[in-house]
């Protein structure tokens, strides 16, 4: 692993600023180490797979997250040593044909199918680093995504999208900002697709009783209108169902020894995947939980729209 004052040739590919060569950067000061409490912590950039250019952000208490900049993907959360909580398919390529396969890939500027490609263009874009800072040995990194020819080829407006990043010794935290920058207003959806790592067969989630469901099984096309009767939520088959109107807390139980919080604020709904026989080589070891806003946001000219998300163990 390398600090970015030591990879200066993969700056252009990493979309850093200029001043990130050295080893103090006013802007975003990616590459510095910090210390406490005895640690060295802080974020690094090293070449992933695919020779892709990854974030490497360590925390003074051990815990460890990486994010690949192209598509601003976190694919790794770690809080005990080599025990990873995400999930990254086998299938998953590193090449920037596709997106993705793992992680948390962004759903931006839409969820699902629709006049664009599928889950919109975020997750196929180069984001940039904005800032990188330390706060008690806590590593704190923004991403930052803008309009080019590639997303306006499919959605023409200007935007940006700030993705903050925190790291603490037990939680993973996430702030997306959307601004608008054009002078006509738009509107998006959007969602966090995580892939949690689990044994989908004695994996569960609480805390969606009472939510009004949608549900694509058996035609995602035609999904069902219900409502979640069951205090505890399971994946027995091919799971893809919409949960409005989501609590701000969810606990995931991974069915291998982790229970983990999945809080949110103003990410107003959820969602449950999890592909069974589609995906024969990997469905058993992974589900996915996201936190999503379903229904469209309108921004008007200079307005943003924030969404939070923490995930912690305990």
């Amino acid at each position: 692993m390398a600090t970015v004052s030591s990879m200066t040739s993969s700056l252009a590919t990493a979309n850093l600023p200029v001043s990130c060569r050295f080893r103090r950067c006013g802007r975003c000061r990616v590459g510095m180490a910090f210390a406490s409490a005895g640690k060295e912590a802080g974020v690094s950039v090293t070449e992933g797979e695919g020779k892709l250019p990854k974030l490497v952000l360590t925390s003074a208490h051990g815990s460890e997250a990486e994010i690949y900049l192209y598509g601003g993907c976190i694919t790794s959360w770690k809080v005990a040593k080599d025990k990873d909580l995400l999930f990254v398919r086998p299938d998953a390529v590193f090449n920037k044909k596709k997106p993705i396969s793992g992680g948390a890939p962004h759903c931006f500027p839409q969820f699902g199918p629709g006049p664009m490609q599928q889950h919109g263009f975020a997750r196929n874009m180069d984001w940039s680093v904005a800032e990188s800072q330390s706060e008690d040995g806590n590593p704190i990194v923004t991403l930052e995504l803008k309009d080019g020819p590639y997303s306006r080829s499919m959605w023409d407006f200007s935007f940006q999208a700030l993705f903050k990043i925190i790291l603490r010794e037990k939680s993973l935290s996430t702030e997306l900002v959307i601004t608008n920058t054009d002078t006509k207003p738009f509107s998006f959806n959007t969602a966090l697709h995580t892939y949690f790592r689990a044994s989908v067969t004695a994996a569960s989630v609480r805390g969606l009783k009472g939510c009004k469901t949608l549900n694509k099984d058996p035609d995602p096309k035609n999904p069902l209108e219900g409502k979640e009767e069951r205090d505890i939520v399971t994946f027995p088959g091919f799971v893809d169902c919409i949960y409005l109107d989501a609590p701000g807390e969810v606990i995931l139980d991974n069915g291998l020894g982790d229970t983990i919080s999945i809080q949110n604020t103003n990410w107003s709904d959820a969602v449950l995947w999890n592909p069974y026989l589609q995906m024969e080589a990997c469905y058993k070891d992974f589900v996915c939980v996201e936190n999503a806003k379903i229904g469209n946001v309108q921004l008007e000219p200079k307005q943003s729209w924030v969404a939070k998300q923490t995930l912690s163990i305990a």
